[in-house]
């Protein structure tokens, strides 16, 4: 029995094993992981050509010894030193700073993701990439902080030559930033009349490519730029030296602080030639146009001789009115700031286009802080703090090479004398484009 005992001893050590081998843990080995803090980033749009601020993904790794692998799609670099590239491989740590930035080579939208793989996880890592790329642009500063006033040293006109983009070849649009600044005493209390103009150096002229109406008390800061016109019309002039003038209708010495920017937008133009006419230069201010109501001496009828080599032609213009004259219309609107009027446009005697001077939206005009001014109620197709609208007619192209005859034809209203005069300030221009070099249209009286 005794030795029965020791038998089954011996079996169960046997069994349980008594090697020291026993007295070591076993090796577990954790699988990899990698993880991102953020799913997506979006950039600020960022110009053709320019790189955008770096934005930071944070890697994450456990039990990670591979190199990480990161990729980025077309329009995007990558970098953990500050050196970037399209690709990178690093060896991992803990916690790992990516930088990413938005490169973009066309003005088009670069929506893709950031790949991150290594040869320790089954799938890839991706971070969505949201960008849009704008175009190119060459922004050149004209006025500067010019004071514009009557009275206190100022003047209410200033002109400068300034060295704008030489070369136009590709070019496709150009477009005017004017933004008003106020001095200590504050803005002028009124909204007035107010252009920017460019000197045409063959004719001596000076033509108006933007119309705006200022703001009661305050500047345009509500705007980032300011007040945006499109003056690619007048790019023929707008090249190289340029004498510039801008001018404010303000009475008092509390004056305007005027700085004007010209932003020149690469790309190909629709049309490598332009070239422009003056048909109507009755913007000198608010007063110098057409009189309204009553009769006047003010020619509105002119004859066109067009080149015969252009493929796209239009006419240009700017009209605003101005005053307070009498009989109101039936819904208490006096003439011609206030009265919604139509005008006609007679090409060859026939009336081909119109002009609807009606409400454009005064009370919802981004520069919404112009109280105590009297700035919501709708005018006559302006607005206070607002460019007034450019008016483009297409012209027939069976006009090339064609001399045709012009009228402007105001819609009927007669003044009774009572409450002032009534006026409109008008611009128009012939705008002519080719493939070819072309000349100028004539315009004759």
């Amino acid at each position: 029995m005794k030795n029965l005992y020791k038998l089954l001893i011996c079996l169960l050590i046997l069994a349980c094993g008594s090697s020291e081998e026993d007295d070591v843990a076993p090796i577990i080995h954790l699988p990899a992981n990698i993880s991102v803090n953020i799913s997506s980033v979006s950039f600020d749009n960022t110009m053709v050509s320019q790189s955008s601020i770096p934005k930071v993904v944070i890697i994450n790794t456990e039990n990670t010894s591979s190199e990480i692998t990161v990729t980025a799609p077309e329009g995007y670099e990558v970098s953990v030193n500050n050196t970037f590239s399209n690709s990178i491989t690093f060896q991992p740590e803990v916690s790992n700073e990516l930088y990413v930035r938005f490169v973009p080579q066309e003005p088009i939208n670069y929506n893709s993701f950031l790949q991150i793989s290594s040869d320790e996880i089954s799938n890839n890592i991706n971070v969505n990439l949201f960008g849009l790329g704008t175009p190119l642009t060459f922004t050149y500063q004209a006025f500067n902080s010019q004071a514009l006033g009557f009275g206190g040293g100022f003047n209410q006109s200033a002109y400068q030559t300034f060295n704008l983009h030489e070369d136009l070849t590709n070019i496709k649009e150009i477009k005017m930033f004017l933004q008003i600044d106020c001095p200590s005493t504050g803005c002028d209390d009124w909204d007035r009349f107010a252009n920017i103009k460019v000197k045409d150096q063959v004719t001596q002229n000076w033509y108006e490519i933007g119309r705006y109406i200022t703001p009661y008390w305050v500047g345009t800061q509500q705007l980032s730029r300011g007040l945006e016109f499109d003056v690619t019309d007048f790019k023929s002039l707008l090249s190289g030296p340029t004498e510039l003038m801008i001018y404010i209708e303000n009475w008092t010495a509390k004056a305007d602080i005027i700085s004007v920017e010209f932003d020149y937008v690469a790309g190909e133009p629709d049309y490598p030639y332009y070239a422009v006419s003056e048909i109507f230069n009755l913007h000198s201010n608010s007063i110098s146009g057409i009189p309204y109501g009553v009769s006047h001496s003010v020619d509105l009828d002119k004859s066109v001789q067009m080149p015969s080599n252009y493929e796209s032609s239009h006419l240009r213009t700017i009209i605003s009115g101005w005053g307070h004259a009498t009989p109101n219309d039936s819904d208490g609107r006096p003439c011609a700031e206030w009265c919604f009027r139509t005008h006609d446009v007679k090409i060859n005697g026939a009336n081909t286009f119109q002009h609807n001077l009606s409400p454009i939206g005064c009370a919802s005009n981004p520069v919404s802080n112009q109280s105590p001014g009297n700035w919501q109620p709708d005018r006559a197709g302006w607005c206070p703090g607002m460019a007034v609208p450019v008016r483009v007619d297409e012209l027939d192209p069976s006009l090339n090479g064609a001399l045709f005859t012009f009228e402007y034809d105001l819609e009927d209203w007669t003044s009774n004398g009572n409450g002032g005069n009534a006026f409109y300030a008008i611009s128009t221009y012939v705008v002519i484009k080719s493939d070819s070099e072309i000349t100028a249209a004539i315009v004759q009286d």
